[in-house]
């Protein structure tokens, strides 16, 4: 990898980073426009529970990872709204670039692999 390559990489993973783990913390806590949508038609008290009317949001339920440790946009155990928040967001970055960065090394290692292969099948 030449050393542009590695310094691009690392300041977007930096970016990526400060945008996770900092501006994360001031993202609109309103619901977006799949939830408006799915809300329409329903009345809502101050708590958003449903009190009346027909909306989609009425069949919702829990998800399959609703009890996970990084579930509903957090860390589970960290009471501070904020570093619970950035840090989810900095681990999911970090998890996605390992992620993305092994799939990466597979596949070039993989090419390079079928490469040799060639090289050594025409007798090269």
């Amino acid at each position: 990898m030449s050393k542009r390559l590695g310094w691009f990489l690392a300041g977007g993973l930096l970016v990526a980073l400060l945008l996770a783990g900092v501006v994360s913390s001031f993202a609109s806590g309103s619901p977006d426009g799949l939830d408006y949508t799915a809300r329409e038609g329903c009345t809502f008290n101050a708590d958003g529970e449903i009190t009346g009317g027909t909306c989609m949001a009425q069949q919702e339920g829990d998800h399959q990872l609703a009890d996970s440790p990084l579930a509903d946009y957090g860390i589970k155990g960290i009471d501070n709204e904020y570093l619970s928040t950035g840090l989810s967001g900095v681990l999911g970055v970090l998890i996605t670039f390992a992620i993305g960065g092994g799939v990466f090394w597979l596949v070039r290692r993989r090419g390079q692999s079928a490469a040799t292969a060639t090289d050594t099948d025409q007798g090269r």
